[in-house]
């Protein structure tokens, strides 16, 4: 009893211990600097019409706030137990299905088959990864390599449902036309959903393609200044590019799948897609 409350103080001196390093100036020197290359976008944006500023602008302040607050806390991470790993990640999962949502937004259904094809996709490679030692069973490593996957994860959902929605209002009368003829809805929906998941992993085919060739992604570049051999840091960034293909690839074929069989009614005619989330 007499060490709880010792233990209790060690999590709050160390958060408040990471605002008093001196290197946090430079650190906001820099953000201001890079802050002002994104108005310069913003900026253009406006000037040309692209009515983009708005969620340019939303975007770098959110995204500048939750890397602040996520950073601030690791922390105090390091000190929990393992089990509240798969807590953080399970909410990063939730947060992931909000903002993937939008892009399908008027899709039936498009929450929930979000969030089962985010977590599926992403479970499954955190799960099996771990399990095989490439990511350490420890909330230092679960947390921030399971961070990447799922955000990955959700980027090719939104490709994948923003795609499908596409095809589906852009051929709405070809389907009808279809189905009327006595094609099954399965059959009649199969090359829209292919289109979506082919699309929605070509920017992670790329990063594949261009992999050290292009472009040293942060992770290896990290381990060789952090003096790990540069051959081992090779390998191990190919691992993650790998778990990040195997996310994204299940996560669109299976969101993809599920919302296929929600665009339909029970009599097999295709159902509105508006504008506004449907459930």
């Amino acid at each position: 009893m007499i060490d709880a409350p010792v233990i209790a103080e060690i999590p709050i001196e160390e958060f408040l211990e990471q605002f008093r390093d001196p290197v946090l100036r430079t650190g906001l020197v820099q953000v201001a600097v890079s802050g002002l290359l994104a108005a310069l976008v913003v900026g253009i944006s406006r000037a040309r019409g692209l009515a983009l500023e708005r969620e340019l602008g939303v975007a770098l302040v959110r995204g500048f706030v939750q890397i602040v607050a996520m950073g601030s806390i690791v922390g105090l991470l390091l000190t929990v137990e393992l089990v509240w790993s798969g807590v953080i990640l399970l909410g990063m999962m939730v947060g992931a299905t909000l903002i993937s949502k939008d892009r399908g937004a008027g899709l039936p259904g498009v929450v929930r088959v979000s969030f089962l094809a985010i977590a599926f996709g992403s479970g499954l490679v955190i799960v099996t990864m771990t399990a095989a030692g490439a990511i350490e069973a420890s909330v230092r490593n679960l947390v921030p390599v399971g961070s990447m996957i799922i955000a990955n994860a959700m980027q090719i959902n939104s490709l994948a449902l923003d795609r499908f929605r596409g095809e589906i209002r852009s051929n709405r009368a070809t389907i009808e036309a279809e189905l009327a003829l006595g094609a099954p809805p399965s059959a009649v929906i199969s090359r829209h959903v292919e289109t979506g998941v082919r699309a929605s992993l070509i920017p992670v085919i790329d990063s594949l393609k261009s992999l050290g060739w292009v472009w040293i992604p942060g992770i290896m570049a990290g381990m060789i200044l952090a003096g790990e051999n540069p051959i081992y840091a090779a390998l191990y960034q190919f691992v993650i590019m790998a778990m990040i293909f195997g996310a994204g690839g299940l996560t669109s074929m299976t969101s993809s799948l599920l919302i296929g069989s929600h665009v339909f009614t029970d009599a097999e005619q295709l159902k509105e897609v508006g504008d506004e989330e449907s459930e």
